[in-house]
């Protein structure tokens, strides 16, 4: 019987995939236990601390088709962790070579190196979701590089920039987090095999050779130091998370108000009946936005928790350690959701360029003012321009007219600037800055998916 949205059969697609799910399953998790476990088995043969016919018994019968999953959870619950349950179902399928299951080992050696490999699979699929995003970001900016559109500062129209140009602002934060990840990784994909108090004392001076060999047979890094209580590689993954959902978040309320029925700039891609209403027709809610929008908030608590449980006491903790069994399945399964949410809204998302001109257009060249105070400038003095444009304005909107019109009726802007250049500079279209030549720049950056 589910009871979250991440493993119910209505929502479990949209706070997650399927794929993620694979990822942190709990047969994914007990296989990855047994991986760790037959890896340490054949490190210490390599490295002649117990025999290598053991070695090999261990990697032939240590199996999850033969475990009793019942039996496991029940005594997990009994002793609170599931290594020690697992270890001696695993010592009694080996055999004789089962006395050499788990050998110098920690519970927490198994579970946390377990839950590293992981991490790692995770990370491949956010890093390719990651690329996926900002090449259909990079489409977008190209495409849109020069659709004049109203730019808006405290939701009120300020100047005009480009779609292509919005896009593009997107797209750098995506090709941070790409940097991010890519500087993120050896130091999150790094094992743990250290024993009771992190100092490999069962091991004697074979300790530091049978680690390293380990963490070489899982392709894992080498710990500094044990890091039984020393988190941060964890928590860094939990909020290199929060911020690509929180990216996410940025881009989706950007959509969900550019959605809206006063702006009408762009929609997610229609498919029947999506965002449809149970009592009102016309609506065409903005359902991945808000999934993605969701998950960004979601996934921010979740790395606070992470932050949270760094606080360890001494040399192995009493509590935090649990809540990133919570916190990091919970995060990788929102941000995994959020950017396929992403992908498939931004892969259909139908941009309505007429309508963001109609926009643009509807201040009557208000939102142009600056363009004007500056072209008055050189005439008047920048101060002096600027309370004519400024008195221009408040005629403009007082009256429902122009802000052409009302400049032409001040003889001291009539007479400094010709009819037709005063057309000019309150035409939205003639006031982009340098928003397509950012564009530009912004496609230019290196190590991004062509598509």
């Amino acid at each position: 019987m589910s009871t979250t949205v991440f493993d119910s059969a209505l929502f479990r697609d949209m706070f997650g995939t399927a794929e993620i799910r694979n990822v942190f399953s709990d047969k994914a998790l007990i296989e990855r236990y047994i991986e760790v476990e037959v890896a340490l088995a054949r490190a210490q043969a390599r490295c002649g601390v117990i025999p290598a016919a053991a070695a090999e018994e261990i990697a032939a019968k240590a199996d999850y088709a033969s475990l009793d999953l019942t039996l496991m959870q029940h005594e997990t619950e009994i002793v609170g962790y599931p290594i020690l349950p697992l270890v001696e179902q695993l010592s009694k399928c080996c055999g004789e070579a089962g006395r050499y299951v788990h050998w110098g080992a920690t519970t927490q050696d198994i579970m946390d190196t377990a839950v590293v490999l992981q991490v790692r699979d995770a990370l491949v699929i956010v890093e390719r979701d990651v690329q996926a995003v900002r090449g259909l970001l990079a489409d977008l900016a190209k495409r849109y590089r020069d659709t004049p559109m109203a730019g808006r500062t405290h939701l009120q129209h300020a100047l005009p920039i480009t779609f292509g140009y919005k896009c593009a602002v997107w797209l750098s934060m995506f090709d941070r987090h790409a940097e991010r990840l890519v500087e993120l990784r050896p130091r999150v994909e790094i094992g743990q095999f250290a024993g009771a108090a992190g100092t490999l004392a069962s091991l004697g001076d074979k300790g530091l050779e049978v680690q390293e060999s380990l963490m070489a047979e899982l392709g894992l890094g080498v710990p500094q130091a044990t890091w039984h209580v020393a988190r941060d590689g964890l928590a860094e993954t939990l909020n290199f998370l929060g911020l690509v959902t929180g990216s996410l978040g940025k881009v989706a309320l950007d959509v969900m108000m550019m959605m809206t029925s006063e702006l009408g700039e762009v929609y997610e891609p229609f498919v029947k009946g999506r965002g449809a209403s149970s009592t009102m027709p016309q609506k065409r809610n903005p359902i991945s936005c808000e999934l993605m929008y969701a998950a960004a908030k979601g996934v921010r608590q979740q790395a606070g928790l992470m932050l949270d449980a760094m606080i360890q006491d001494f040399e192995r903790s009493t509590g935090p350690w649990q809540a990133e069994w919570v916190a990091i399945p919970e995060a990788f399964a929102l941000t995994a959701g959020s950017l396929a949410q992403a992908k498939f809204m931004l892969a259909g998302l139908d941009v309505r360029t007429e309508r963001m001109r109609q926009n643009l257009d509807m201040t009557r060249g208000l939102i142009v003012a600056e363009a004007v105070m500056m072209g008055l400038a050189p005439e008047l003095g920048r101060q002096v321009a600027h309370d004519v444009v400024y008195a221009a304005c408040r005629v403009a909107n007082d009256e429902s007219i122009s802000l052409l019109d009302a400049l032409l009726r001040d003889p001291e802007v009539a007479d400094r600037l010709p009819r037709a250049e005063l057309q000019r500079l309150t035409d939205p279209a003639n006031y982009l800055g340098l928003a397509p030549q950012m564009v530009d720049r912004a496609l230019e950056r290196p190590g991004r998916v062509q598509r």
